[in-house]
């Protein structure tokens, strides 16, 4: 990524910043929506076909129709936005072939579109457990279904005591989309503290990490059960904002101008990769038990290299 931002709107930025963010802003999303509205038809089109049809050729559409539309926003972030001090850091050896888990800490809705900008031409596509809601937002929504994402719907516990088979619906979708990225490349990405973090759910927590909640890990045992013979590793991403919290706006205005990202990979004993594959991981309280073990060291040490990473920026 060697992309420079175009001078006029450097320039712009430069000598008149407010007038500049709002015109990166209307510029950056008018692409995005003009972009959705354009690769809309198409995408139904091979959606459809990868769904009624069974279609490898309308999967594989679909697959590049979404790569169009991240580079087109990369590109946006690249040539509109000002200057950025945006540190990552990445391994070497990752491959835009592979086929990796990914946990990373949650901190805005930024956040994602920061994994798609580090990823392009250095690993594949990520999905994430998303939020079964998105599925009713235009083009986006049918997207993440058509691109395999699992889609997850929460239902209450009065809702489970009404109709039993509810309580099994999350963990079939979550199957039924394991089950598709198993023979393409794939990044699953989990956040396993299962909401962005703010100070508040901090609190109410009393989590014992500096700068996380609590991570939860169901998704993630499921994923390794679902994947865990596909796998080309496990990675640990961890995202830092000096300034503060970004909003979504703050990112197509220019105003987030410094980050750290650093994606490494994770080391888990053979053996309870093996109980997790084997599906132990909710009939066996010695695997949950190792599995909460094995993710408090990781979130101890990411904990750290917050720290670490922000001071940095000092």
């Amino acid at each position: 990524m060697t992309r420079t931002t175009l001078p006029f709107f450097q320039k712009l930025h430069e000598r008149s910043p407010r007038l500049a963010q709002k015109l990166s802003l209307v510029t950056g999303t008018g692409t995005i929506a003009a972009n959705s509205l354009l690769m809309s038809v198409p995408l139904y089109t091979a959606g459809l076909a990868k769904m009624f049809a069974k279609s490898k050729i309308a999967d594989q559409t679909v697959i590049n129709i979404a790569k169009q539309w991240i580079a087109t926003n990369n590109l946006m972030i690249d040539k509109i936005l000002p200057a950025k001090d945006w540190r990552i850091s990445l391994p070497d050896n990752l491959k835009p072939d592979g086929k990796y888990l990914l946990v990373c800490n949650h901190r805005s809705w930024v956040d994602t579109s920061i994994i798609q900008y580090i990823s392009e031409d250095r690993l594949p596509i990520t999905r994430f457990f998303a939020k079964h809601e998105l599925l009713y937002i235009p083009v986006v929504g049918q997207t993440f279904y058509f691109l395999d994402f699992p889609m997850m719907k929460r239902h209450s516990k009065e809702a489970i005591a009404k109709n039993p088979a509810l309580a099994t619906r999350d963990l079939d979708e979550a199957k039924r989309a394991c089950a598709l990225l198993e023979d393409k490349p794939f990044v699953l990405l989990n956040y396993l503290e299962g909401t962005r973090f703010t100070a508040e759910k901090h609190a109410k927590q009393n989590s014992p990490y500096r700068h996380l909640l609590k991570p939860k890990a169901g998704g993630f045992a499921l994923a390794v059960s679902s994947l865990g013979d596909k796998i080309d590793g496990i990675l640990d991403m961890t995202l830092v904002y000096p300034d503060g919290t970004p909003e979504y706006s703050d990112l197509w205005q220019g105003k987030l101008t410094r980050l750290a990202v650093d994606i490494r990979p994770l080391h888990m004993s053979d053996a309870l990769f093996a109980d997790l594959k084997a599906g132990k991981y909710d009939t066996d309280a010695t695997t949950k038990d190792a599995l909460f073990a094995w993710l408090d060291e990781v979130w101890q040490a990411k904990d750290k290299r917050i720290d670490e990473m922000l001071a940095q920026f000092d």
